[in-house]
């Protein structure tokens, strides 16, 4: 079968179809390994008693990330006879869950690899962990006293925090903690920098982007970092470069400009020895490999290349020493590992395979809607649907009038959708339809109706149009015979998903297999591991779904590292302020009342009190069989 959903070309060793139509897991930590089968995996999860919608986190994958993004700057050190080093962090903000924050520091540490916190609790977890001694902690955001404080104290036990200052004000605060604990802090500066990247989160980067200093208020800090004997403090310069970058020269071009303000700063006496890059190193949802926003042209070679030349000759330029080189890659580190698993619960289809009969008395309008077919051709398919829609259109006023039955509204209704199959068909055999029509006939896709939450899953499909790759899990061999788009369980006409990843592109509709009954239809989510998880919200109480931590075995197999049991609705009705206990209290009464007004029994009294028990403890989401 044609690679229709671009396996192949967004996979990247991670993800690959199987000849028996079944989607499957490559492993990049040992490529010699058979694939292991998707459906395999959550078939095995559902006899464990672990339902679908279910996170899936694959620990190599994560492990693999890290390796490779070491390795490349490892590489490229020794290509261009880079005299620094270079040291990662993970900005914790990207995926703060314990299990992912802990296998990164497990996973970083032969590389001192290290984390950025961007608030106090950040903070908090930042210190919780086992780091490198040579691994640093970043501290970016607003600080206040108490962060401050930590984070000074925190160099007597060993780490290498580096409190990076936002702002002229807080550099006050800075200072005074510091001289009240007696104790030289470790200070980076965070540099605005000219340079406007492309992309989805342009607005980031430049001189209007909302944090860091701008080149007068830089001189104001050395000025008074001297005047406070705090100058040899001064050891890191942060330049963030932006989020997502998808062309490659603008990392070169904000690198440069990076390290002229950082040559310039050690003529002016900053012992400066780090310089951290901030994030900015994308991936390619869309497989593209363009500098497209969901996109980037380049590979992750290519950009830590990039850095360590621009940076190398910048510092040779200057007669200074070179830096140890810092990025804070968080996306690229960690949206591979995790993707998201649900079933189609149903489907409102918006094609009609048959026509429905004539019958006597038929309205003329629903003939001639009828006769539609009988005249059907590529070179009058545009006519074709201008009739249909014309007669469609007229029955149903005719309906609003009363003047034909509900009925017979549904029959022309069948007969108008079996119709537009007809024109669909025959655009859809064409290499060169007709202009408009393609557009015209994908408002009629079908929504296949899903077991998830957009707005807690995957809040940035929602919300900036963030592009993932969907793919069913099993039928891959088969054509598919539908398109759709995807509508979650929520109340909200918002919880769609209408835009997706196919070999041609980007499309407005997914290809699906048509439902069958008796047969759960799965769909996969990819390269979610960044920001879906921390985001998410409650929208109509849906909370956190399933989630497993996974990794291959050696039999072909995998193993269950870890397992977080989903939200029950006693969790969430917490969330929002509700004791569970009242709620189930109230209702006791509201029963006890019903019985006592002769409304239900007492054996009714029991039944509906362990339901309402039952619902309390249960999963947030659709629970039992999902066949069709």
């Amino acid at each position: 079968m044609a690679d229709i959903y671009g396996v192949e070309r967004w996979g990247d060793g991670f993800v690959c179809e199987q000849d028996n139509g079944e989607l499957a897991l490559l492993n990049p930590v040992n490529p010699d390994a058979a694939p292991l089968s998707l459906p395999s995996i959550v078939s095995n999860l559902e006899a464990r008693g672990i339902q679908t919608p279910v996170l899936i986190r694959v620990a190599s994958y994560l492990k693999h990330s890290i390796d490779h993004l070491n390795q490349c700057f490892a590489d490229a050190i020794k290509s261009y006879n880079y005299q620094g080093a270079y040291r990662g962090v993970f900005p914790i903000k990207v995926n703060q869950q314990a299990q992912v924050i802990d296998r990164i520091t497990e996973y970083g540490r032969p590389y001192h690899y290290g984390l950025e916190a961007g608030s106090k609790p950040e903070l908090v977890i930042a210190l919780s962990q086992k780091l490198s001694p040579d691994a640093l902690i970043i501290c970016n955001g607003v600080k206040d006293k108490e962060f401050i404080e930590l984070a000074i104290r925190a160099q007597q036990i060993g780490f290498n925090v580096v409190i990076v200052l936002e702002s002229v004000s807080e550099l006050d605060l800075v200072i005074e903690t510091a001289q009240e604990l007696g104790l030289k802090p470790l200070l980076g500066v965070r540099i605005k920098l000219n340079h406007r990247v492309s992309g989805k989160w342009a607005e980031s980067s430049g001189d209007r982007s909302t944090f860091g200093l701008s080149i007068n208020q830089i001189i104001d800090v050395v000025d008074r970092l001297k005047d406070a004997d705090l100058l040899d403090c001064l050891v890191l310069q942060h330049s963030h470069l932006g989020s997502q970058i998808p062309n490659v020269n603008d990392v070169r071009r904000a690198v440069s400009e990076a390290c002229r303000v950082f040559t310039s700063l050690c003529g002016e006496g900053v012992p400066l020895s780090y310089l951290d890059l901030g994030g900015g190193l994308g991936i390619d949802y869309t497989g593209q490999k363009s500098d497209a926003v969901n996109s980037v042209n380049y590979t992750m070679s290519e950009y830590c290349s990039n850095i360590v030349e621009s940076v190398g000759y910048a510092m040779e330029e200057a007669d200074l020493p070179h830096p140890t080189i810092v990025t804070e890659s968080g996306r690229a580190v960690v949206a591979h590992s995790s993707f998201l698993v649900f079933s189609v619960l149903e489907a409102t289809a918006y094609q009609k395979d048959d026509m429905p009969d004539t019958e006597p008395g038929d309205h003329h309008l629903i003939t001639d809607l009828m006769a539609v077919k009988d005249y059907l051709s590529i070179d009058r398919v545009q006519e074709c649907f201008n009739d249909a829609r014309y007669y469609r259109d007229e029955l149903r006023t005719l309906f609003s009038f009363g003047n034909i039955s509900i009925r017979e509204m549904a029959r022309a209704e069948k007969i108008y959708l079996h119709v537009c199959s007809l024109i669909k068909g025959i655009v859809d055999s064409e290499d060169s339809p007709p202009e408009g029509m393609e557009d015209k006939l994908n408002q009629m896709v079908d929504i296949y109706h899903c077991n998830f939450s957009l707005f807690q899953s995957l809040p940035d499909v929602w919300a900036i149009d963030q592009l993932h790759p969907i793919v069913p899990l099993q039928r891959l061999n088969e054509k598919p015979t539908r398109h759709a788009i995807l509508s979650d369980i929520t109340c909200d006409s918002d919880g769609k998903i209408d835009r997706f990843v196919t070999e041609d592109g980007d499309a407005t509709s997914l290809p699906v297999h048509a439902l069958r009954h008796g047969e759960n239809y799965y769909l996969g989510v990819f390269f979610i591991g960044a920001y879906q998880e921390t985001l998410g919200d409650l929208h109509n109480l849906f909370g956190d779904t399933n989630v497993v931590t996974i990794d291959f075995d050696d039999k072909g197999g995998f193993k269950l590292l870890n397992e977080v049991e989903g939200d029950t609705i006693y969790d969430v009705l917490s969330y929002v302020e509700y004791d569970p206990k009242d709620c189930v209290d109230a209702f006791k009464e509201i029963l006890e009342q019903a019985v006592s007004d002769g409304k239900i029994g007492v054996k009714d009294r029991r039944t509906m009190m362990a339901i309402y028990k039952e619902a309390m403890n249960g999963y947030t989401y659709f629970e039992g069989v999902e066949t069709h």
